[in-house]
């Protein structure tokens, strides 16, 4: 059965991971992605592994390998004239162009949206950067570090009253999942707009914009509250907050009342909880650094699953901190079948995280290993565009493709 995005065509100019991941995420529901890659060197995603065993090599990437599944892949040197010549005839027949080349970058391919839509004027071109088209830091480069602090999520992940708990990022490349995300979701409504408007336009997405736009309440909360938000800072509610149990980490929410006194019975109603100073929410908050210590001896003596289970039972939202082990492991997740198998002809059979959202009527599918570099170009180049053979050979031997 055919997925909602069978027929949509699109081509990525991505390297590492935003621009690939949010073609990733058309690619799973059917679209057709053709990945461009660089002659000889391809995505620097392919160098930055993990590596099975940590033997580097630019078929076994487990980043690459999983960003760039269900496409198709050939390669491409934009910045000469034959390259970008070649790619505009790719553009005539795509419905989507998606890149995270930063503004310089893009003029100096020429990698022009006006440009393009000359040539496909139902062309939806999405362009993914550090910090938007526009404004005093256009032509920044910027790593995920950068951005994530950029954005304000490491700050929010910091304790500024506690100089030896600095702002923190978290591991990966988080600012760019987020950006990716926001792109696909961007990308579509532009597709949609097109069955209106019969032209397609120009997304811009700023990866530092995208984070910033993800932090909660937290840009209200010195107006409204006069507090300021980190991973460690006074709450206006408790208790809401991570603790340590004998064998991992929990995070305890029971900020409702309900679920405050149900924790209180699951607790052996200890005599400190019947406090004033801890006879509501707002209390609770006021005096945190009273109760914390408190709370934290009792979880400390418990199971984290044993702890979660009772918790459920009492309808307290209380969560595992679950470690990779934890979700790998995961019996729910198994039965849901979220964890996939796909076989590489280099790196071999690994398991790779499934879909993040299910259709009723229409399938996510890994159909496809990610592409060898250049491994399409013979389909793309003879098969679609109606070189020659020969043609094919010329354009290899001068690094074009």
């Amino acid at each position: 059965m055919p997925g909602p995005l069978t027929g949509l065509k699109v081509i990525e100019i991505g390297e590492m991971v935003s621009a690939p991941y949010a073609a990733k995420l058309m690619a799973d529901v059917g679209a057709e992605v053709i990945k461009v890659e660089q002659p000889e060197v391809g995505d620097p995603a392919r160098r930055r592994g993990p590596f099975p065993r940590n033997e580097p090599h630019p078929e076994k990437s487990g980043l690459f390998l999983y960003l760039n599944a269900n496409k198709l892949g050939i390669t491409l040197n934009l910045a000469s004239p034959r390259g970008m010549s070649l790619l505009e005839r790719l553009v005539a027949d795509a419905d989507v162009l998606i890149h995270n080349f930063p503004p310089f970058e893009m003029d100096r391919l020429g990698l022009d949206f006006e440009r393009l839509r000359r040539v496909n004027n139902r062309l939806v071109m999405t362009s993914i950067t550090p910090f938007g088209m526009d404004g005093p830091n256009r032509n920044y480069r910027a790593t995920n570090l950068v951005l994530w602090s950029a954005g304000g999520a490491c700050y929010l992940n910091g304790a500024p009253q506690r100089p030896d708990l600095p702002p923190l990022a978290a591991f990966g490349q988080q600012a760019y999942y987020q950006a990716g995300a926001h792109a696909a979701v961007a990308t579509m409504g532009a597709v949609l707009g097109r069955l209106a408007h019969g032209e397609g336009q120009h997304v811009e997405v700023s990866v530092q914009e995208t984070v910033a736009s993800i932090l909660e309440m937290t840009f209200a909360f010195w107006p409204y509250a006069g507090m300021i938000t980190t991973r460690l800072g006074q709450k206006p509610i408790q208790p809401l907050d991570v603790m340590e149990c004998r064998d991992g980490y929990i995070y305890v929410c029971c900020v409702e009342e309900h679920q405050w006194q149900a924790f209180v019975e699951l607790m052996g109603k200890p005599e400190w909880a019947t406090e004033e100073i801890f006879s509501d929410r707002l209390k609770r908050a006021a005096n945190w650094d009273a109760l914390r210590p408190l709370l934290q001896e009792w979880v400390g003596q418990q199971s984290v699953q044993e702890l979660y289970r009772k918790a459920l039972d009492r309808k307290i939202p209380f969560a595992p901190v679950s470690t990779m082990g934890d979700l790998l492991s995961a019996e729910h997740l198994k039965a849901r079948g979220f964890f996939v198998e796909i076989h590489h002809p280099e790196a071999g059979t690994y398991r790779y995280p499934g879909a993040p959202a299910k259709y009723s009527r229409t399938p996510w599918e890994l159909r496809l290993p990610a592409p060898l570099l250049g491994q399409h170009n013979r389909e793309i180049y003879v098969g679609r565009l109606k070189l020659s053979e020969a043609e094919l050979k010329e354009l290899e031997d001068a690094g074009v493709v």
